[in-house]
């Protein structure tokens, strides 16, 4: 009696339905993730042991080494409205697409007289513009202060989409702090004062009462 050896069981079909699941879900992660334009400057936060995130729908006020301060705001649909009503109260005579460059892209810091300049630049160029901070007025008042008035015109644009935005403040561990108390005090001055300020994540210190809340560590 003969024997005859089964048929071996393919595995092509099972693998080409494989790749191609792998294939769909590549596609859609690509399409579905929001990259971040590059930050036009880097700073080195102090460290902390607070753990509490930057929160989603913030404005973001960043102080370099140096004390330039620069502005963004995370809420592209609010910014939107924020450029337009900007564009028409100082005349900065932007076009729709010098507009939309500005929704777009990263922080920026600059006034009011160089705005058009830097927004009509292609990508690269507004990458490698030279940024001299966005003037802080000792008066602290938003008519006279353009950082104050970057700040409280975000914040009307956010309360208008339903979306009122938290004020982050970012600066480098070796920023001359007058530079970033007259950023606090631009906020202060507008009735502002509630405000995070960012910090890069440390390991808290073993003894500390914030060790023990956080191990449930028992006092002897």
């Amino acid at each position: 009696m003969s024997k005859h050896k089964l048929p071996r069981k393919s595995t092509h079909i099972d693998m080409t339905a494989m790749c191609d699941v792998a294939f769909l879900l590549l596609t859609f992660f690509m399409l579905a993730t929001k990259f971040k334009p590059d930050e036009p400057v880097v700073v080195r936060t102090p460290s902390s042991i607070s753990e509490i995130p930057q929160p989603e729908n913030s404005i973001l006020l960043t102080v370099d080494p140096s004390g330039k301060v620069f502005f963004d705001y995370d809420n592209k649909k609010a910014k939107e409205s924020l450029i337009r009503t900007v564009n028409q109260e100082k005349g900065l005579g932007l076009s729709d697409a010098e507009m939309s460059n500005f929704v777009r892209g990263a922080s920026f810091g600059l006034p009011f007289n160089q705005m058009k300049g830097f927004l009509a630049l292609d990508p690269i160029n507004q990458k490698n513009y030279a940024f001299t901070g966005i003037p802080v007025d000792t008066s602290y008042v938003a008519e006279t202060n353009e950082l104050g008035y970057w700040v409280q015109a975000a914040r009307f644009a956010g309360q208008q989409e339903g979306a009122p935005p938290r004020i982050c403040i970012k600066c480098d561990a070796s920023t001359a702090y007058p530079k970033v108390k007259d950023v606090i005090k631009t906020l202060t001055k507008n009735n502002i004062d509630r405000f995070n300020l960012l910090t890069s994540l440390e390991a808290i210190p073993a003894g500390t009462d914030a060790y023990a809340e956080r191990n449930e560590v028992k006092p002897k």
